[in-house]
């Protein structure tokens, strides 16, 4: 029977949704997992999104099945993606995760794998605090939290600016959103999906 790894995430100018990629790619390496992504609803009106600039660019990932809380019931693993909104996840995200209390009164999500990772606009933006503030919404559904472990060398790199945190991968955005998740993070990214799968599989056996 395979491994159901779910990546779940929330991306305004698709840096996180880029990343969300990258951690599909690495927990699809890992052999009979079936891994799936999906996004969480939009709460923002379309006006906002148009004078934020973000509509043109959340239309790259609109294919992305939008998931339901009870869905997550059916992973044994959940990767969430959640860009950064002073320090903590994005409002979307929180939105979402304030909808699984019946997942919680049924203990739908105990022993189920948890990572996080994440994007801020600046070098020193919160990435820390978003991911390990998540992490206490993921205790309270008794899920085992995994970050990224330092066997992932590039978590050691000081040869450039860039994300990465022993809690979970994340990007930088710049302050205008230019800035793209470079490869270095892309590549963390998909260890850390890779490395949530292979914890996931082991427990499930």
């Amino acid at each position: 029977m395979s491994t159901k790894i779910y990546v779940v995430f929330y991306s305004l100018y698709s840096h996180v949704y880029q990343m969300a990629e990258a951690v599909v790619k690495g927990a699809k390496e890992v052999k009979d997992t079936e891994v799936c992504l999906f996004q969480v609803p939009e709460l923002m009106p379309d006006d906002a999104l148009e004078k934020s600039g973000a509509k043109e660019t959340r239309e790259s990932f609109s294919h992305v099945t939008i998931i339901t809380p009870e869905q997550l019931a059916d992973a044994d693993a959940i990767i969430f993606g959640t860009p950064t909104r002073f320090g903590n996840m994005a409002a979307q995200m929180r939105n979402f995760l304030d909808q699984t209390g019946g997942l919680w009164m049924k203990g739908g999500l105990i022993g189920k794998v948890g990572s996080v990772f994440t994007s801020t606009g600046t070098q020193h933006g919160g990435q820390e605090t978003t991911i390990t503030s998540f992490h206490t919404t993921l205790l309270h559904h008794g899920m085992v939290i995994v970050g990224v472990p330092y066997s992932e060398q590039r978590l050691m790199n000081m040869d450039e600016i860039t994300g990465g945190t022993p809690y979970g991968a994340s990007t930088l955005a710049g302050g205008d959103g230019s800035r793209q998740p470079s490869e270095n993070e892309l590549e963390i990214a998909k260890f850390q999906g890779r490395h949530v799968a292979e914890i996931a599989q082991k427990l499930k056996n």
